[in-house]
């Protein structure tokens, strides 16, 4: 810990907030009072505790750093410039600009020292949760004694808006069951949110609520005393819990007139407070972007000693290496995310007579890739025994026991923002899982998942109306078109077992962005073909399953029957009832839009041939957006209101998904009868 005068110590802190009112100001957009609060504490923890390489930033071992309250964005871009980051002078005064490196909220991937994209307010609290996680779990896989390869902390910069946001609340309660003591949050306690006081909303003892979820808590009265923040750093570093430290700061602060109220929160200054703010500060009001030489200097320390830091974690590395040299091949293989040769030779090829639910065969497939892709990693919402999710024999993760089975309660929000941190981390593949239904309760960090390129796996089963009996509160049915909205998630409905275990072999493969898998709670048959088809056509996001009996000829189909799911195999019926009576079909199974739609022209073509206009979509969802499909001369059989509480094939038969609906359907088509969205038999729920 670096002994500095408090003259110095202010300037580096005044530097902080001046480069954070420039920014915004210049950009005439952002949010200047939180930094101009938070600075001392961000001062405190990146100079004296957080270990970190800035001409480094994706050295293993260091410590993480998550701005949880992103919209503070200009409080981390001055921090990664003034600490020698690629990060740029000129890039702070694009802040919020067309191209620049400095958006408006974080974004991991586009600057560099970002390790989550934040902004929603609690998804960065739930990711640091995550990457504890990933840390703890990490060191039991690869420390050895004398040997700690894996050795750092989480740290959060957390606000009053994250912790009123409900995903807070469970990541919390999670971690505080866990025990994650290698998690420090520091709470900017300004009292201001955007609309005003924090107390016309709010009135809860947050210390007492972390209290009551096992976690160490602490007090800094003022937001401004280097020591006293550092002292409850330290504390916090003794303790055995995780921590968090209430720090009671002013938005806005040294503004004369903005200080301490939501004017300071969401919007510049504005040129004359600029100047009375800096003036305030006693510094040069007309000079801007100013970083004077001896805050640099403070600063820039950081360069050397990062260097230092990972000089000594490679020194421990290359005794590590002599000592265990497999288990070194296999932590460097895994932070570089390569996966294993033959790491998919165990997945199952399904015989035709063979009825299995999509999930039993996600299941299987888990079992398969257990062994050879050790960094799978995670669990369910308190459905692993529905989702058949579990890693048999890997044990749970707990306090004192880092098994391979996350077991996150009934918490799917945080559940979601847990897996992106483990994803963020490295060094693991998450998977995620609960019911198909309860993506809603996840769906803002399968957002993020997807917008950050995220590798996060997540199993949803029990996905259609065909779950039955538990009724329309648990069918889903608008959530196909929904998550296919989600740009970058890959969202996969296998059709049958063989569908199912190339979907996870899709998931596995993917490296820049999530998937959803889809799963039945019933059992379908092993349609033929897909043995032979599935793992390539999946891939692909579509393929023919079954040719029309005249294309061996050259023969082009009088209609092609497009489905997904458990409704795949109402198309091969179809299919071949209207063959038995002359009207040759194609059957097309597209269990992943986005994947189809990325296949060039010509493999686009091949499938879906645009001089075949008869066509008909068979999906138990929403018709939305099988329109691209189905043509203007195509019809779409699906379920446009909700479903009913009912054994599974009831339910399909009273709304008319059957073999006999379909055919009679595509024959309508055929003879130009019948196009756009078909009604179900019986709309409504009963």
């Amino acid at each position: 810990m670096r002994d500095l005068s408090p003259d110095v110590e202010r300037l580096a802190i005044n530097t902080i907030r001046t480069l954070a009112i420039d920014g915004v100001q210049k950009a005439n957009s952002g949010h200047p009072g939180a930094p101009m609060g938070m600075a001392p504490m961000a001062y405190a923890l990146w100079t004296r505790f957080l270990r970190h390489a800035p001409t480094r930033p994706g050295w293993p071992d260091r410590d993480r750093f998550v701005l949880s309250a992103g919209h503070a964005s200009m409080l981390l871009y001055s921090l990664l410039h003034l600490t020698g980051y690629d990060v740029t002078l000129d890039d702070l005064k694009s802040f919020r600009q067309w191209g620049s490196r400095t958006p408006g909220h974080p974004e991991h991937g586009l600057t560099a020292g970002v390790e989550a994209t934040t902004g929603p307010l609690g998804q960065g609290f739930a990711n640091a949760v995550g990457m504890a996680i990933a840390e703890r779990r990490l060191a039991h896989e690869f420390n050895r004694p004398g040997h700690d390869v894996i050795d750092h902390r989480t740290y959060a910069l957390a606000s009053d808006g994250d912790f009123q946001e409900g995903i807070s609340s469970e990541a919390a309660s999670l971690a505080g069951h866990l025990v994650l003591r290698k998690l420090i949050v520091l709470y900017d306690d300004n009292h201001i949110q955007l609309d005003g006081p924090t107390d016309m909303a709010w009135s809860e003892d947050v210390l007492a609520r972390f209290d009551a979820y096992r976690w160490h808590t602490s007090r800094v009265e003022d937001g401004n005393d280097v020591a006293a923040i550092s002292a409850a750093i330290s504390a916090a570093h003794r303790d055995a819990r995780p921590s968090l430290i209430a720090v009671r700061t002013h938005i806005g602060f040294g503004s004369p007139n903005k200080q301490d109220s939501q004017k300071a929160h969401g919007a510049p200054l504005g040129p004359d407070e600029v100047r009375l703010t800096k003036e305030a500060y006693g510094w040069d009001p007309d000079a801007q972007f100013l970083v004077p030489d001896d805050a640099l200097d403070v600063f820039r320390a950081a360069i050397p000693e990062g260097e230092a830091l990972v000089e000594e974690w490679e020194a421990r590395m290359s005794r590590y290496t002599d000592a265990f040299p497999a288990e070194a091949a296999e932590l460097r293989r895994r932070l570089a995310r390569d996966l294993r040769d033959g790491w998919d030779a165990g997945l199952k090829t399904y015989a035709i007579g063979e009825d299995f639910a999509t999930r039993q065969a996600s299941q299987q497939a888990i079992a398969a890739l257990a062994e050879p892709v050790p960094e799978l990693f995670g669990g369910a919402a308190d459905l692993s025994e529905s989702n058949l999710t579990d890693i048999k024999g890997a044990g749970d993760f707990e306090f004192e026991l880092a098994g391979r089975n996350l077991r996150f309660g009934v918490r799917e929000h945080a559940m979601g923002g847990v897996a992106n941190g483990i994803a963020y981390h490295g060094g693991f593949i998450p998977y995620a899982a609960t019911f198909l239904i309860f993506s809603d309760y996840m769906r803002p960090s399968v957002r993020l998942a997807a917008l950050a390129g995220l590798h996060v796996i997540y199993v949803w089963t029990h996905d259609s109306v065909g779950l039955g009996e538990d009724g329309p509160t648990h069918e889903p049915v608008e959530h196909y078109a929904a998550l296919r909205a989600i740009p970058n998630l890959w969202f996969v409905r296998p059709g049958d077992a063989n569908e199912g275990a190339a979907a996870w072999a899709l998931a596995m493969e993917r490296q820049d962005g999530p998937v959803a898998l889809a799963l039945t709670r019933q059992k379908l048959p092993t349609l033929p073909g897909t043995g032979e088809l599935a793992r390539n056509g999946l891939r692909r996001g579509g393929y023919v399953l079954r040719p029309a009996s005249l294309e061996a000829g050259g023969g082009v189909p009088s209609v092609i029957l497009i489905a997904t799911g458990s409704e795949l195999q109402l198309a091969m019926g179809a299919a071949e009832a209207l063959e038995a009576e002359g009207t040759p079909a194609r059957v097309v199974s597209l269990p992943c839009w986005e994947r189809f739609d990325a296949q060039d022209e010509a493999y686009r073509e091949s499938v879906l041939p645009r001089a075949v206009a008869a066509r008909v979509t068979i999906e138990a969802g929403v018709s939305l957006g099988w329109e691209r499909y189905a043509g203007d001369a195509g019809a779409i059989l699906g379920i446009d209101h909700f479903g009913a509480s009912a054994p599974a094939p009831t339910i399909f038969e009273e709304f008319g998904f059957t073999v006999d609906r379909v055919a009679g359907v595509a024959r309508q088509v055929v003879r130009g009868e019948l196009r756009g969205r078909v009604p179900t038999l019986r709309g409504g729920h009963s």
